[in-house]
């Protein structure tokens, strides 16, 4: 059996997960450590000290639930300066018989995963999509096929160095080897998603604090993929500033009484604010409230509508949409993303690893749980970014 251990520094909590690899290769999650993140905005470290000290906290939880020591993990990163694009590679059949071998389907992925790139940005992950044989798209596998140009592309995932960097010298902060880094909107698609959702054509939409990523399948494909910068602690601050009242009475209020979609009427009663910041005690109407949620994930969700209307996906999406990340279990959101998107919508839990089934909102530990599946396939990336990881080592 082996071990691997994911890091998630979000907005709102820093999560801590370890899993353990069975004899059928099959993850098993045995420890998990969550602690409320400070010095995060929007995805992004704005307070190094704060943020190690919430790494601090769920690591001791999640080595004393998994009775082990953690030295090394996978790192998930989120944030709106994750972007994709698709880059294309093109290589002539050199066989006088023109059949396609091995080394030509090697060459034709070489000259796609060489990504053009600012030098202030990093590579993440580098999907690898259908190829072309000469005018035929769509082709799995060409291996033992006749073509005279050989095509294919890859999905290209991709942050800005130094913010990643900064993740990484968290970890660091704590004595920790970081093996690898990971798109949360990827490993949250890897540990929920099933293959028939992605033959069919998907996008998952995981709903952080700060953060919103997304992923979409189209015919077996990761064909797009993003964040936005705006979350469900977007939401918490529009009702404070609504309704003049304090974040953490704001964030209660939603947990407790709020709704996504407008289903209040007359007859609901009215909800009570306590007194504070020296107003007495009043009421609010639960429409009012809900008017004001509404408009916030109304805006969320069609942000991530636009990018795959212009990307051309969502003809393409037949299986609809899976909701993940702590926003799913707002109400009314499943309801929402159905009105938005005009397809049927789930919610998302980790249902590829073992372990989590007594877990409370297990939706919120999906890319948890992806990345170790991620470190469970071996899918450590090699390229540049492994020299900056010589950086971060344990002990240097």
């Amino acid at each position: 059996m082996s071990l691997a251990v994911a890091l998630e520094i979000g907005t709102s909590r820093t999560v801590v997960s370890v899993g353990e690899t069975g004899e059928h290769g099959r993850v098993k999650v045995i420890g998990v450590g969550i602690c409320p993140t400070i010095g995060v905005r929007k995805g992004q470290i704005s307070d190094l000290k704060q943020v190690s000290l919430g790494i601090e906290t769920a690591l001791k939880q999640a080595e004393k639930m998994a009775d082990t020591e953690i030295w090394q993990v996978i790192q998930i990163i989120s944030g709106n300066h994750i972007q994709a694009n698709t880059n294309s590679g093109t290589t002539a059949i050199r066989s006088h018989d023109r059949i396609v071998i091995r080394e030509d389907i090697d060459d034709v992925k070489e000259i796609a995963r060489a990504v053009p790139l600012e030098a202030d940005r990093q590579i993440l992950h580098t999907i690898d999509q259908t190829f072309m044989l000469d005018d035929q798209p769509g082709v799995v596998d060409p291996l033992g096929m006749r073509c005279n140009v050989l095509s294919t592309s890859v999905l290209a995932i991709h942050g800005m160095k130094n913010r990643i960097e900064n993740a990484v010298t968290a970890a660091k902060s704590m004595q920790l080897n970081v093996n690898d880094v990971v798109f949360s909107g990827v490993v949250s698609a890897l540990s929920t998603l099933t293959p028939e959702q992605k033959k069919n054509g998907v996008v998952l939409i995981n709903l952080g604090g700060g953060t919103t990523s997304y992923v979409a399948y189209c015919n077996d494909v990761m064909c797009a993929a993003g964040c936005i910068a705006v979350g469900g602690d977007h939401v918490t601050n529009d009702i404070a500033l609504a309704f003049n009242i304090p974040g953490n009475n704001a964030e209660d209020i939603k947990r407790s009484f709020g709704a996504a979609m407008l289903t209040a009427d007359s007859t609901t009663p009215r909800i009570k604010i306590g007194a504070d910041l020296g107003r007495e005690e009043r009421t609010i109407h639960p429409r009012a409230l809900q008017t004001v949620i509404n408009a916030r994930m109304d805006e969320i969700f069609r942000v991530v509508l636009s990018k795959l209307n212009q990307a051309g996906i969502l003809q393409h999406v037949g299986a609809g949409v899976v909701v993940t990340g702590g926003g799913a279990y707002l109400k009314g959101v499943v309801d929402l993303a159905q009105h938005v998107f005009r397809a049927p919508c789930t919610i998302g839990v980790p249902t590829h690893v073992d372990g989590l089934e007594k877990a409370d909102n297990p939706a919120a530990l999906t890319a948890a749980a992806g990345a170790l599946m991620y470190a469970n396939m071996g899918n450590s990336r090699r390229g540049i970014f492994d020299k900056i990881l010589t950086l971060f080592t344990k002990g240097s």
